[in-house]
């Protein structure tokens, strides 16, 4: 079944761009548009999507105050935040708010399908590292929302799983964490599955931003 996509940006051209390629593509459909977060609300509620493409500048409603209230649907489709600048703070809103990544907009046509596949299949498309750059830099500038509560969800965790969490916020992948552990890279795969299941976390991305809310990392990178 083609992965249902969903545009959401407030310049048509931009959107009729991504429209074409998209449309190329035999496992990709393009099953909703939406020219701010308003109108994008609306259209979810009568259309079936799988993965939206969010714009964060856009009149009435921005991307990152859309995506906050998409994700807190139940089954929500995955966001992909679109952002003109790598380190925006605006990406880094999107991904408290929800988000399972952020593309550029002027990413190559192969890596932006290659996001939506990733997204869909229920991985993270930000890399780790990348994340922590932009948490590195807005972290101290953005208040945290309900740190404290976090902190305590904390405590379910193992001393192993916080070790693994710690490495996840720095930006390793699961083999440079077993590497770095002595385990295999399956049993830290299980480690990342249940600090996630116990933390109620969609993805990588949203174990880093957790790490850095609760202090678990700080900025600078190191736990």
């Amino acid at each position: 079944m083609a992965i249902r996509v969903m545009l959401v940006d407030d310049q048509v051209l931009l959107r009729t761009g991504f429209r074409m390629v998209l449309a190329a593509q035999p496992d990709m459909e393009v099953v909703a548009e939406a020219g701010d977060g308003v109108e994008a609300l609306q259209v979810l509620r009568s259309t079936a999507v799988d993965v939206v493409l969010m714009d964060v500048r856009m009149p009435k409603l921005d991307g990152v105050e859309t995506t906050r209230r998409v994700c807190s649907e139940p089954e929500p489709p995955k966001v992909l935040i679109l952002t003109t600048f790598d380190l925006d703070e605006y990406a880094f809103s999107g991904l408290k708010a929800g988000a399972s990544g952020f593309m550029l907009k002027d990413v190559p046509p192969e890596e932006l399908l290659g996001a939506i596949r990733a997204v869909h299949s229920g991985d993270a498309v930000v890399a780790p590292s990348t994340t922590r750059r932009l948490l590195d830099r807005f972290a101290p500038m953005l208040p945290s929302t309900g740190g404290e509560p976090k902190h305590k969800e904390l405590e379910r965790l193992t001393d192993r799983e916080r070790e693994v969490m710690v490495l996840v916020a720095q930006g390793l992948s699961n083999g440079e964490i077993a590497a770095r552990l002595v385990l295999s890279e399956a049993t830290v795969k299980t480690h990342v599955g249940r600090i996630l299941t116990k933390l109620g976390l969609r993805d990588r991305v949203q174990v880093v931003v957790l790490a850095y809310e609760t202090g678990l990392v700080r900025a600078g990178g190191h736990g």
